[in-house]
């Protein structure tokens, strides 16, 4: 179950509850699940009971009791807790299993991964200044909001800039509207589309001026072209690269995330090479040590009892230490995107794409996704492998709705 299936899960308790005349509030649009903090109860803690507490005329620990018996009764919902004044705290069954949604997710949606309908009844118009800043960030915002499933039409005030296409920006009507629209008023940039492509190109003068709030100035230097780590932007564009390189250095091993690393031989037979091994996970804390011939790797043994299967190996899968914040981070992108088209603030996928790229590098430097040396590859190396792909697919998602292009190679 990943936070987007809780959060339906309980909206649907919710819903149930108001139905049967337990609750007497109006159902809110969405609820809102967070990671509990550190020193919480459970996996996901929720604040909904002290939401509908006033609406409902009951204490808040009491809307949280009515709750708690119905969510509780949902498949992949292991234990809830009341917590504090009123607070919902949830314990998830098979973690694993949850794993392997939030992956598999994104291995089906691909770049469409976090992308939505909740806004499908929305018909939007945004207006903006003859700015560049605000063109960017209007077409940015349109962008969002589209992938959530409103529709938009975007006016400027004057006629465009020529140069705001080098940019990837279209406008839809000039003029003033005959009734005020929503405006899109950040910061302006001070400078022309014609300067900042002649200084940075499309990519970094797109990032510069969507990475800040829109209260904030736009930072828009040479560091924005600096080609390390200290530049944002090459930060997450070389994760997604380094990403892209580790599915075809696997490929070049012979394994993917999708497929067993060994071929299955008939119990009883061998070839060359000796029985095949089962591929069983290497603990992340031995990941980098060098093993004895035969260590990690059961030996195949006619009638042997196989371990369960998942699509990414065999047994369980190796996502806690360094891996797990990164899976968090991904699990977690569909509600930031989400967020930052109800709030038309492009700047929140900025972020959150900085946050994915850090926490792969942590990842890649602790959980290597492929084997050194005369290290085989194991199911935990396929495991890895699949995060890592789902954060190149993030990555590469999060920086195509800001306008950004994410070259395979750098």
């Amino acid at each position: 179950m990943t936070p987007a299936d809780l959060s339906r899960t309980v909206l649907h308790a919710v819903r149930r509850a108001v139905d049967e005349d337990a609750l007497r509030a109006p159902v809110p649009a969405r609820v809102r699940v967070e990671r509990t903090r550190p020193g919480g109860s459970g996996d996901y803690a929720c604040a909904v009971a002290l939401q509908l507490a006033g609406p409902a005329a009951l204490p808040a620990l009491e809307v949280a009791a009515i709750l708690r018996d119905r969510v509780a009764a949902e498949p992949g919902v292991g234990r809830v807790e009341i917590t504090g004044p009123g607070f919902l705290s949830f314990t998830l069954d098979a973690p694993a299993a949850g794993d392997l949604a939030v992956l598999d997710a994104v291995r089906e949606q691909g770049l469409a991964y976090g992308h939505g309908d909740v806004l499908r009844e929305e018909i939007l118009q945004f207006h903006h200044a003859r700015e560049v800043r605000a063109a960017v960030t209007a077409h940015a915002v349109r962008r969002l909001v589209v992938a959530q499933g409103a529709r938009v039409r975007v006016s400027c005030e004057e006629a465009s800039d020529p140069d705001w296409a080098r940019l990837g920006v279209t406008v839809d009507a000039h003029g003033t509207p005959p009734v005020p629209l929503t405006g899109i008023r950040p910061v302006p940039a001070g400078v022309t589309a014609g300067e900042l492509l002649e200084r940075l190109g499309p990519d970094a003068a797109r990032w510069g001026l969507l990475r800040p709030a829109g209260h904030d100035r736009a930072a828009l230097g040479p560091e924005l072209l600096v080609q390390g780590e200290a530049n944002p932007l090459f930060r997450v564009r070389y994760a997604h690269a380094r990403a892209r390189a580790l599915t075809r250095g696997a490929a070049l091993l012979g394994f993917t995330a999708g497929q067993a690393p060994y071929a299955e031989t008939a119990p009883g037979s061998e070839s060359h090479a000796g029985p095949a091994p089962y591929a069983e996970p290497v603990p992340d804390s031995e990941s980098r040590a060098q093993h004895t011939p035969g260590a990690g790797h059961a030996q195949h043994t006619p009638g042997a009892e196989r371990a369960p299967h998942t699509p990414y190996g065999e047994g369980p899968l190796p996502y806690d230490g360094a891996a797990r914040p990164l899976l968090d981070l991904i699990a977690d992108h569909p509600g930031v995107l989400l967020a930052a088209a109800r709030h038309r603030a492009p700047d929140r996928v900025a972020r959150q794409l900085e946050a994915v790229a850090h926490a792969f590098f942590d990842f890649h430097d602790s959980c290597p996704p492929l084997p050194a040396g005369d290290e085989k590859p194991s199911a935990a190396h396929r495991a890895r492998l699949a995060l890592a792909e789902a954060a190149g697919t993030v990555l590469a998602g999060g920086l195509s709705l800001l306008g950004i292009r994410a070259p395979e190679h750098l």
